[in-house]
C-alpha cells in the first residue's frame, strides 16, 4: 500500500473528474482539507464559475472519497515548525506538508508554487501516481 498526502487542490480534481483512487493507495490530509474544499467551491459559486447546485453536489461527494483526515498534536507541532523554518506567513499549507511528512510516502499537490517550496521537506509525487494500480 502506498500512502499519499494530498491537498485541497487534489481533492477537488478527484471530485471534478469523479476519479476513483485504486484501493491499494491510502489518502491522508489534515482536517483543514474539508474547510478548504468548501471555501474553494463557495468562491467558484460566488463568482459565477460554478452553479450552486453543482458546488453543493461536489461538496457532498467529498464524503465519498476515502481520505484519512488528521489533526493531532504532533501534526500541528510539525506544521508549526515547517511554517517557521520556511518563513511562511500562514501555517495552513504547512499542515498538508506535515501530515504528508508524518503519515505518507509522498505528497501530491497541483499547486506548483507549494511543490517548489516543499521538495526538500517531503517526497513529491505527480497526480497521476494516485491513479496507478
Amino acid at each position: 500500500m502506498t500512502r499519499y498526502g494530498i491537498d485541497a487542490t487534489v481533492a477537488l480534481r478527484l471530485l471534478r473528474e469523479r476519479t476513483a483512487v485504486p484501493s491499494q493507495h491510502q489518502l491522508v490530509a489534515p482536517n483543514l482539507l474539508r474547510s478548504e474544499v468548501l471555501s474553494m467551491l463557495y468562491r467558484e459559486v460566488r463568482t459565477g464559475d460554478l452553479a450552486q447546485a453543482d458546488g453543493r453536489a461536489l461538496l457532498e461527494d467529498l464524503a465519498g472519497i476515502r481520505i484519512r483526515l488528521l489533526g493531532d498534536r504532533v501534526s500541528r507541532a510539525v506544521a508549526w515548525r515547517i511554517a517557521h523554518d520556511l518563513d511562511w506567513p500562514d501555517v495552513g499549507p504547512a499542515e498538508y506538508v506535515a501530515v504528508a511528512k508524518l503519515q505518507a510516502d509522498a505528497f501530491v499537490t497541483l499547486d506548483a508554487e507549494l511543490a517548489s517550496r516543499v521538495g526538500s521537506v517531503v517526497q513529491l509525487a505527480p497526480f497521476e501516481a494516485l491513479l496507478e494500480e
